[in-house]
């Protein structure tokens, strides 16, 4: 069974020259399909043509991450709202708060957040979900709309154990990147990941960021990108207690579940 990168930069321009090679390297590695985040208007169109354009092997989400919330206005609602019917936009986001880097005002974010989630309930989309150091409003706001969409994932979690629980009690999946490969950052998650039942816990590269600290050799460009969602794979299931075909089985078919693959 192959494995499913549930969230991929693959708009990124760091892929243009060599798109086709790092779809087949992930092939080459047990990664099949792939989801390309939208983070922005613009983002979420060229991660949609991209999958229209990839035999299904590529499906894609639809959104304005918080960065770009200062760029939402009602033109982008519409737009957002037209092109995640879709077939192959399988989810609502990137879309959240981040609070660590604040390029957009904390409440122009509040707002365009809600606006987002309002999407995903009036079309019945899963959301594809960004918290950085925000949990608080991020849980409060999410709190008013988790019952009325099917599925939400807590994208790239880095957080707290008490994080972790206020999402699984409310039904989150949870995303885990090659953070967790972080000697400096991500030790916690090792222990943490054992919290998350395998029906909830999907995989992702969040390529070309965050790249595995524990791969070798190194790539010299550290650029991340999908083929390294298998070490990513087997970091998970040895700090899980289980196989890597076993954890393969399960992130798969949660992943599977959640987008309706």
């Amino acid at each position: 069974m192959d494995l499913i990168d549930i969230g991929a930069n693959l708009t990124h321009e760091s892929f243009r020259q060599d798109f086709d090679d790092v779809l087949d390297r992930a092939s080459a590695h047990g990664v099949g399909r792939m989801v390309v985040t939208g983070a922005s208007r613009e983002g979420s169109v060229h991660a949609l043509e991209i999958a229209r354009a990839s035999g299904g092997r590529l499906f894609s989400t639809a959104g304005v991450h918080p960065h770009h919330a200062i760029e939402y206005d009602d033109a982008t609602d519409a737009f957002l709202r037209e092109i995640a019917v879709q077939p192959e936009v399988r989810a609502i986001g990137e879309t959240g708060l981040d609070y660590n880097r604040n390029y957009s005002p904390r409440d122009v974010q509040r707002e365009v957040f809600e606006r987002q989630l309002r999407i995903a309930v009036d079309l019945g989309k899963p959301l594809f979900l960004h918290q950085r150091d925000a949990h608080h409003d991020f849980l409060a706001i999410l709190k008013r709309y988790r019952d009325r969409v099917p599925a939400a994932v807590v994208h790239c979690f880095t957080d707290t154990g008490e994080a972790l629980r206020d999402y699984l009690d409310l039904d989150c999946h949870i995303g885990i990147t090659g953070w967790i490969c972080d000697e400096r950052r991500g030790a916690h998650l090792r222990e943490l990941v054992k919290l998350i039942p395998a029906d909830r816990l999907l995989l992702e590269t969040d390529a070309p960021y965050l790249l595995p600290r524990t791969i070798r050799p190194m790539p010299k460009d550290r650029r991340n990108e999908p083929m390294y969602l298998a070490h990513i794979r087997d970091e998970v299931a040895r700090d899980r207690g289980e196989s890597r075909e076993a954890l393969t089985e399960s992130s798969t078919r949660a992943a599977e579940a959640f987008f309706g693959l």
